[in-house]
């Protein structure tokens, strides 16, 4: 290790135990009214403990409306179990702490590496407390390693990475998009091929293990639009212009009810069907790869599929943290900016929850001003990484620029280009 760096990584650890005993400290005072009543926190001792007691028979909650996650959710939430000495809630704490320890160090790893740096670990460390104390009381944590540890051991192994992007998909869905971005050729077929036999198996064992496994499908499918979408944001402006739709509490959300609400969420999935098919369409015109365009692509998809769900909670920043991270490991990255975006928006969703989390249940001003605010910047968010994307991994013009063919850093040979005067 290059021993200008052993400071840096002192402070980084030193950061990270500073910010984590606070966000500890504020889920000591969970119940405090700015810090949303205890309704943080309640979904661990609650639900999630609630559903544990299911899962150890062997079943998933199949009759649970709440119940919308893949099988894979299953042994997340039955983790606790491993410290028998902790009540449920405390060991969920420890291992959501566990695992965000892991986070931070596979991103100091892998900046570490030559062309690479240590602001993706230094983002993660210092933005994922802009969320308070929500992290440590959802399993989105978890998740997000997944779709971490994939992206970083790219460059070491196919097989691990394909195997990492599958188990976090069985967990929950998303950290399938980080294969879309995989460099063309032998390294997609290995990640891909090794993801589809990790997560059959997986899926399978699962199946075996345990009933009703496919139960969550009933549920997503009768979701609505939750209050913080963008549909979301768009129905609460118009209750300033006499709509008379109303919020209630569905399936584990506050969403809308009323006229139109099924007419917005048609639209947001459309968009999403749209967004899908622009990131195949980034994926069938791309020529250039850089060791960076594998994360930049699993982020940019990540936020168009955000942006246009039915659902964007607070939590989802998780991901966006944990993959902006990931992006800025590399000094390749197209996505700094994005990054500050995601920052920014971060923060604001602070504010909407669990701060004034009553102002956009209710669609005061305040609450949609919110809204607007914090949605407006994952669009831009989403739409600025997209072209970003798109713009990078167009071929250069072959008449200014001379080819040489080099071994990538995926063992593959990529084009590389270099530049000439013309004089």
């Amino acid at each position: 290790m290059n021993a200008a760096r052993r400071p840096r990584l002192l402070a980084l650890t030193l950061a990270w135990l500073a910010t984590r005993a606070g966000m500890l400290l504020l889920l000591a005072y969970n119940g405090l009214p700015l810090l949303g009543h205890g309704g943080v926190a309640r979904e661990v001792w609650r639900l999630y403990h609630h559903w544990y007691g299911v899962l150890s028979h062997g079943a998933f909650p199949a009759h649970d409306p709440l119940w919308q996650y893949p099988p894979g959710a299953g042994p997340v939430l039955l983790s606790p179990a491993l410290l028998p000495d902790l009540t449920y809630f405390q060991a969920f704490v420890v291992l959501t702490l566990a695992t965000d320890a892991l986070i931070t160090v596979t991103l100091a790893r892998a900046g570490t590496r030559p062309a690479h740096s240590l602001r993706g670990a230094a983002y993660w460390v210092g933005c994922l407390p802009l969320l308070l104390h929500m992290p440590l009381v959802r399993y989105d944590v978890q998740v997000t390693a997944f779709a971490v540890i994939s992206l970083l051991t790219l460059s070491r192994s196919t097989r691990v990475c394909g195997a990492f992007a599958a188990l976090g998909a069985l967990v929950k869905v998303w950290p399938a998009l980080v294969l879309l971005g995989m460099p063309r050729g032998r390294t997609t077929r290995s990640v891909w091929s090794w993801a589809v036999g990790t997560g059959a198996l997986s899926l399978m064992s699962l199946v075996v293990l345990f009933n009703n496994p496919f139960a969550f499908l009933r549920q997503q499918g009768g979701r609505g639009v939750q209050i913080e979408s963008l549909g979301g944001t768009a129905l609460g402006l118009a209750t300033h212009v006499g709509w008379p739709g109303q919020v209630h509490y569905r399936y584990g959300a506050m969403e809308f009810t009323g006229p139109y609400v099924s007419t917005v969420a048609d639209a947001s999935l459309a968009l999403t069907a749209v967004a899908f098919g622009l990131l195949l369409l980034w994926r069938i015109r791309a020529r250039r790869w850089t060791d960076a365009t594998p994360y930049d692509a699993a982020l940019s998809a990540v936020l168009l599929f955000t942006v246009t769900s039915r659902v964007i909670s607070p939590q989802y920043m998780i991901w966006l943290l944990g993959l902006a991270a990931v992006c800025l490991t590399s000094r390749h990255t197209t996505q700094r900016v994005v990054a500050a975006l995601i920052v920014a928006a971060t923060a604001v969703s602070t504010v909407e929850f669990p701060v004034l989390y009553g102002d956009v249940i209710h669609s005061t001003w305040t609450g949609c001003a919110l809204m607007v605010v914090r949605n407006g910047l994952l669009a831009a968010a989403a739409v600025l990484s997209f072209v970003r994307l798109w713009r990078s991994s167009r071929p250069l013009p072959a008449t200014t620029h001379t080819r040489v063919q080099s071994p990538g850093p995926y063992g593959e040979s990529h084009q590389l280009t270099s530049a000439h005067s013309g004089a």
